[in-house]
C-alpha cells in the first residue's frame, strides 16, 4: 500500500504565512502598535518594532507600561489562537484565503491578565514569547514574557488566562 505523497514545503510554508498573516491583519491595534509575528514551524515570537509614538516617558526614556502590557497580552492571543488552530492548518481543514477575507475565527478572552514589569523598555525593538501552560476546551492558560537585547534580561513577563472559543464547526473550516 502506498503512501500518499506529502504536499511540497512550499505550499505548507504559504499556508502557514497566510493563516498568520490573517490573524494578525485581523485586529487593527496590532497593525498600529506595529507587532509582527516571526514563525519557525510552531513557534511564534512577537516583534515589537521601535516607534517614537511608543515613549510614555521622554526624560528616561521609556516604552509605555499600557504598550508593554498591550504587547504581553497580543502575544499571548496570538500565539494561543496559533496553537488552538494549528493542526486544522496545518491539515488544509482552514483555508486561509477565507482568512484573510475577514471569515477569522473568533479568538479567545481574557479573563484576566497579570504584568510584571521588570525594568524599563528602552528605546528599541521588543521581542516576545508565549508559552501555553495548559489548555483545554474551555480554558487555557499563558505565560509570556518579554526582553529586548538579551533574552535573559527579560523587562516585562505576564501570567494570563483565556476563555477559549467554541471548536470550529465544519463551516468555519472551508
Amino acid at each position: 500500500m502506498a503512501r500518499p505523497r506529502p504536499e511540497p514545503m512550499q505550499v505548507v510554508k504559504q499556508r502557514r504565512d497566510a493563516a498568520l498573516g490573517a490573524l494578525v491583519g485581523g485586529v487593527p491595534y496590532i497593525r498600529f502598535l506595529g507587532i509582527q509575528f516571526d514563525r519557525r514551524g510552531d513557534e511564534l515570537t512577537g516583534v515589537l518594532n521601535f516607534d517614537e509614538k511608543l515613549i510614555g516617558n521622554p526624560f528616561l526614556p521609556a516604552i509605555h507600561g499600557g504598550v508593554t502590557a498591550a504587547f504581553l497580552e497580543v502575544t499571548s492571543i496570538i500565539t494561543l489562537s496559533w496553537t488552538f488552530l494549528f493542526p486544522d492548518i496545518e491539515s488544509g481543514a482552514i483555508d486561509p484565503e477565507r482568512m484573510a477575507a475577514g471569515d477569522l475565527p473568533r479568538p479567545p478572552k481574557t479573563i484576566d491578565f497579570t504584568v510584571d514589569y521588570l525594568r524599563s523598555g528602552l528605546p528599541r525593538d521588543a521581542y516576545a514569547r508565549a508559552t501555553v501552560s495548559r489548555s483545554g476546551r474551555r480554558y487555557a492558560s499563558v505565560h509570556v514574557a518579554a526582553w529586548q537585547d538579551h533574552h535573559d534580561k527579560l523587562f516585562a513577563q505576564a501570567t494570563g488566562h483565556f476563555l477559549m472559543p467554541p471548536p470550529l464547526d465544519a463551516d468555519a473550516r472551508g
